[in-house]
C-alpha cells in the first residue's frame, strides 16, 4: 500500500463542515493527548483552535525542547541549474519563462563549494530543474563526489527518480532527499502542471518511499502553500509525514512549509497563508509528530523566523542564493526571490542571542 490509498480516504471529506463541527472542548481534548489521530490533528488546525493558539504554541516548544534540545540545524542550497522540461505556473524555472539558463561545470561546482565551505556549514543541499536531459544522474553523481570533499552530509532536490536510480545516488553519497508535493489537491496539481513529466501525480507522490527504501537517511517533504486550500493541504502533508514515519523506521523525515514568494512568471498565489495561520500549522505539526524535524526557509522574513525559533522550528537554510552559480558568479534569475537576506554569519549570531545552538554539522557516513 501506498499514501496514495491513504489519500484516496479523503477523496470525499469535506473540510469545512468537519471544523464548523469543532468546539473548544474537542481542541482542548485534542492538546492533552500523547498521542494524537488524525481526527486530533484536524482539530489543532481548525479555526476554534486559534482561540487556543497559545498554548497550543507552548506545548510544541515544550515538546521541541524535549526531543531536539535548544539546538537548529543549519543548510545551506546550492543550484546547479535552471534547465527545466517542464511548464509549471507558480515556478521560475518553468521551461516557458524567458530567463537565461545555466548549468555548473564540475570546475564552477567546486568553486561554488569552496566558497559555500568557508561558512563552516557542512549540510549542503543541491538543486536543479526537471530536466533529465540536462542533470543526468552520472553528472550528479561526479557533483557529489566533489561536494562529499567538502560537506559531510548532501541532499538532493531534483526532478523524482526511480528507485535504483536513488540508489546509485545513496551508494555516490547522497544522504537526504528533499521532494514536495507542491499541492495535494489533484484537479489544482493539474492545473498549475501545464506540462512536461512533473504532471504525473501519482509519481512524484510516491517519491519520498522510493527514496526511503533507496536507502536515503533523511528525508524532506511538505506541500507549497498558496495553490491549495491551506488547511486541507497543511493537513494532508501532516498526514503524509505520518504515513512515512511510520512505515520507514530507519529513516529521518521532515516537514517544510514554504509560501509562494514572488518569481519569475508573476503567478499570483490562489490562497494566502497569513502568519497566524503559518504558527497554528507549525504547531499541530509538532503535536502530530513530535520527532519529525521543521524547516523553515529564506522564504521567511527575518524577524518572523526568529521568533519561529520560540516555537518549534529546528532547521534554517543561512544565507541562501536561489540562483544558479549564486555564491561565485554572474547572477542568473533566482527560482524565487528569498525574504531574509541576511548572511550566514549575521544568523549563527542571532540564534547564538537567543539561546540556541547553531548546528554546523549534525551528520557524518561511517
Amino acid at each position: 500500500m501506498s499514501f496514495f490509498n491513504v489519500l484516496k480516504n479523503f477523496n470525499e471529506f469535506n473540510f469545512n463542515e468537519y471544523f464548523e463541527q469543532v468546539t473548544e472542548k474537542m481542541v482542548l481534548d485534542s492538546l492533552v493527548k500523547k498521542e494524537l489521530d488524525y481526527y486530533d490533528f484536524l482539530n489543532l488546525l481548525s479555526p476554534k483552535a486559534e482561540n487556543n493558539l497559545e498554548m497550543i504554541a507552548k506545548k510544541a516548544h515544550d515538546i521541541t525542547v524535549q526531543n531536539f534540545g535548544y539546538t537548529i540545524n543549519l543548510y545551506l542550497p546550492m543550484y546547479l541549474s535552471n534547465y527545466c522540461s517542464s511548464d509549471c505556473l507558480y515556478c521560475g524555472f518553468s521551461k516557458n519563462n524567458h530567463i537565461t539558463r545555466k548549468k555548473l561545470t564540475l570546475d564552477e561546482v567546486e568553486k561554488e563549494a569552496i566558497e559555500i565551505s568557508k561558512t563552516g556549514i557542512k549540510h549542503i543541499l543541491i538543486l536543479t530543474g526537471e530536466s533529465k536531459e540536462i542533470t543526468p544522474i552520472n553528472y550528479t553523481i561526479k557533483v557529489v563526489e566533489i561536494l562529499k570533499r567538502y560537506f559531510s552530509f548532501v541532499g538532493i532536490e531534483m526532478f523524482p527518480m526511480d528507485e535504483d536510480d536513488y540508489a546509485k545516488l545513496f551508494e555516490a553519497g547522497v544522504d537526504g532527499l528533499t521532494v514536495y508535493q507542491e499541492v495535494y489537491n489533484k484537479e489544482i496539481y493539474e492545473k498549475v502542471h501545464i506540462s512536461g513529466e512533473k504532471r504525473d501525480y501519482n509519481y512524484r507522490l510516491e517519491t519520498p518511499e522510493r527514496g526511503a527504501k533507496a536507502g536515503f537517511r533523511n528525508i524532506n517533504i511538505g506541500n507549497l502553500f498558496g495553490l491549495g486550500d491551506i488547511k486541507s493541504e497543511a493537513f494532508f502533508s501532516g498526514i503524509h509525514a505520518k504515513y512515512l514515519t511510520d512505515k520507514y523506521l530507519d529513516t529521518e523525515f521532515g516537514l517544510s512549509l514554504p509560501r509562494i514568494n514572488r518569481a519569475e512568471g508573476g503567478f499570483k498565489p490562489f490562497s494566502h497563508l497569513n502568519d497566524i495561520s503559518f504558527v497554528q500549522i507549525m504547531s499541530a505539526y509538532r503535536l502530530f509528530l513530535p520527532k519529525v524535524e521543521i524547516n523553515i526557509s529564506t522564504r521567511e522574513k527575518p524577524e518572523f523566523r526568529d521568533n519561529l525559533l520560540n516555537i518549534c522550528a529546528t532547521k534554517f537554510s543561512a544565507g541562501s542564493k536561489t540562483e544558479v552559480g549564486g555564491y561565485t558568479l554572474a547572477k542568473t534569475e533566482p527560482q524565487f526571490e528569498i525574504s531574509d537576506n541576511r548572511n550566514t554569519e549575521e544568523i549563527i549570531k542571532k540564534i547564538k542571542d537567543m539561546g540556541y545552538q547553531p548546528i554546523l554539522k549534525n551528520w557524518e557516513m561511517i
